[in-house]
């Protein structure tokens, strides 16, 4: 698994870059450029999940960032007990229109991405696609404007007719689909992905082949400890190595810091890792006989323990693999 690292400074990387390039070459190196003074140090973000680890704050929230021209993702806190981290949603904007995917936690939550996205453009939200059906990514539906085509996947339709009839408000979509569903608005080609059952049975992703932008959803867990409340764990690392297949330039995780594209990628094989090295663990204590509680007392999943979400989720994500090596998943 990949380390966390801490800042460093450009003038500290210099010195091995120029003697490796001019090694090659058969010169010398030339004595090292000294930054001058009080000039700003380049800063390598720490990988981690944690806002404050990070040197931010909740003042810094939401925060939208324009990947390719009018593409956007959008990142709000959202707390998980005492630990904040980011639910992330994407926003496409169009000459015909805004497609969104996924909402926020809430209504008010929702209602401020809205606005948000409103101080971008003054074209109207005019698709949802609902890409993780659980309820801090819907449960805020309610408070985009009416009209709204909301797209779903069929093994979504559940959990999200339950949903409806708990929260007041939140609507159910009307578009249900299968594994993919082609969309062109505003002359952009945007593609509507299920790849297999992961982070719930229904994980859609929105992929802009053109822009080379593909959005993941719950799918992909930033330095979160996997959550696997109702996840297929086997089943979870093939789809994310289908999206990889994709070769798409930003790889956009659903939790999570959006850092730059090429962080993006290598932390997207190091969630895998992660779903791997959980599944690892446990069927390994399962292969012990140890009964869940059991396992969960004995069980090492390594860097993953100073995660993001490890307290909340680390018995919950063994024992459903433990439903999978028995055979017990729905």
């Amino acid at each position: 698994m990949l380390q966390l690292l801490e800042p460093r400074s450009a003038a500290a990387m210099l010195p091995a870059v120029l003697v490796l390039a001019l090694a090659s070459c058969g010169g010398s190196p030339p004595e090292p450029e000294v930054a001058a003074e009080g000039a700003p140090e380049v800063q390598v973000p720490v990988r981690t999940a944690d806002p404050f680890r990070r040197g931010l704050t909740e003042a810094d929230f939401p925060r939208t960032r324009e990947l390719t021209p009018g593409v956007w993702s959008y990142e709000q806190l959202r707390s998980a007990g005492e630990e904040l981290f980011t639910t992330v949603s994407l926003f496409v904007v169009t000459e015909e229109g805004v497609l969104v995917a996924d909402g926020q936690g809430n209504f008010e939550e929702t209602a401020l991405m809205v606005e948000e996205i409103g101080k971008i453009t003054d074209q109207p939200i005019t698709h949802v696609v609902v890409c993780s059906d659980h309820g801090d990514h819907t449960a805020g539906n309610g408070a985009f404007p009416e009209g709204v085509e909301f797209i779903l996947h069929e093994n979504s339709a559940p959990a999200m007719e339950a949903l409806v009839e708990r929260i007041e408000g939140v609507p159910m979509p009307g578009t249900i689909i299968g594994d993919r569903m082609d969309l062109t608005l505003g002359g952009r080609t945007i593609e509507i992905l299920f790849l297999g059952r992961a982070h719930t049975g229904g994980d859609l992703m929105v992929h802009l082949p053109e822009e080379s932008v593909v959005f993941l959803s719950e799918a992909y867990l930033h330095r979160v400890f996997p959550a696997m409340r109702s996840a297929y764990p086997r089943e979870w690392v093939v789809a994310l190595r289908r999206a990889q297949e994709l070769g798409a330039h930003w790889n956009v995780p659903g939790h999570g810091f959006v850092d730059d594209a090429d962080v993006l990628a290598e932390e997207l094989e190091t969630a895998i890792e992660a779903i791997e090295t959980v599944i690892a663990e446990s069927s390994r204590l399962h292969q012990q006989g140890l009964s869940v509680e059991e396992a969960i007392a004995a069980a090492d999943f390594g860097d993953l323990e100073t995660w993001s979400l490890r307290d909340s989720q680390r018995g919950t994500a063994l024992a459903r693999v433990f439903m999978e090596l028995d055979d017990a998943l729905p």
